[in-house]
């Protein structure tokens, strides 16, 4: 018989006015898979799945606040109000599983207007193919034969920020009980706070003070946005692992930062924002950022990077180094990730009705 765990990664965590099953997340993962930015059956069944399969929080895609902000002509949208039905949808389907529904609003900055990763995902920025010109915070490429951005004005800045606002009206709208800022990986926002792609000189450069202020920007206006029980997390590159560029140091300052603007948890990755550096992957290789962060700047984070075991994410929890653990990879391979390891450690958990009552039956 399976001894019980004690681990609290089982347990429910109330954050805000929202109390999740369990600290177990879907991380959010395009798929590369919508035409014009809507919502299909697949992000339906994939979403839905895991959430069958028992995580606490389910965490939709990056989903583009504006159409020039996608990655690839494939992404999620929720820059139209037509996006909202088919979002809630699988909103409304999460929600009836018993985990939380929650989406990630990003825009993709000089890493957009690329082709699908199965087809290469190099850039493509002629219009025939479905491509489009690409903004940043300066002109300054991701790569070798990467497309120049286009130095976002402090007026279209603005106008990024009301785009931000609007898809937070939108996800309400579409019942999610909880909204990430996509700042990590490159993308827009995160370009803005790293001095390797960020070279401006107006009040939006230079200074960390001013490299934060885009991404502050749009917290404070997310959080105006939304109710006071909905939480508010921001997921973070917490190093570029480059010289010169955005490291820990400057995360911690970050997420003091974001927490005095109502920001709740901060979502701590790493890299992507320049190509051809040396990460030292490993098995949870990016929970040290989690908890320099979290015990640094007295924030809630999630932990996230090839979490495979439970044996693993209990100890994250058990040892305060994170206090969700947010699974990707592992939940492609397992849908039924949680709710194997918390019947493995001797948790007594619903399996879904039509499933459960099979296991209860004699053989």
């Amino acid at each position: 018989m399976t001894t019980p765990h004690p681990a609290p990664l089982y347990d429910p965590y109330t954050i805000r006015g929202l109390t999740l099953r369990n600290r177990i997340a879907m991380s959010p993962m395009c798929q590369y898979s919508s035409e014009d930015g809507m919502a299909t059956d697949w992000h339906l069944v994939h979403l839905g799945s895991r959430a069958a399969g028992g995580v606490g929080l389910v965490i939709v895609e990056a989903t583009a606040v504006v159409a020039e902000g996608r990655i690839s002509p494939g992404d999620m949208g929720i820059w139209d109000d037509r996006h909202v039905e088919p979002l809630a949808r699988i909103a409304r389907f999460v929600a009836s599983q018993g985990a939380a529904p929650g989406i990630q609003l990003a825009h993709a900055g000089r890493k957009a207007s690329c082709d699908v990763p199965w087809r290469g995902g190099a850039a493509i920025l002629e219009p025939a193919k479905g491509g489009w010109p690409v903004v940043g915070p300066s002109p300054i490429a991701f790569d070798v034969g990467s497309p120049v951005p286009h130095e976002l004005t402090e007026a279209e800045i603005d106008g990024v920020v009301d785009a931000f606002e609007a898809a937070a009206r939108r996800s309400l709208a579409a019942g999610f009980q909880m909204i990430e800022i996509h700042a990590a990986h490159g993308y827009l926002l995160h370009e803005f706070l790293s001095p390797l792609s960020n070279k401006r000189t107006d009040r939006y450069g230079g200074p960390l003070e001013n490299r934060m202020r885009f991404l502050a920007r749009v917290a404070e206006r997310l959080r105006k946005v939304i109710p006071d029980s909905m939480p508010l997390f921001t997921r973070i590159s917490a190093t570029d692992w480059a010289e010169g560029g955005w490291d820990v140091d400057q995360s911690v300052e970050l997420a003091k930062r974001l927490k005095s603007l109502g920001v709740d948890l901060i979502d701590c990755s790493s890299g992507a924002l320049v190509p051809h550096v040396k990460i030292p992957l490993g098995p949870g290789y990016q929970v040290p950022f989690a908890r320099r962060i979290r015990e640094d700047a007295k924030i809630a984070t999630g932990a996230v990077g090839l979490i495979i075991d439970r044996g693993q994410a209990e100890m994250i929890v058990d040892n305060g180094e994170a206090d969700l653990v947010l699974l990707g990879r592992e939940l492609l391979r397992e849908p039924y990730w949680a709710l194997k390891a918390a019947t493995e450690a001797g948790r007594e958990v619903p399996w879904p009705v039509a499933y459960g009552y099979v296991f209860k039956q004699r053989r």
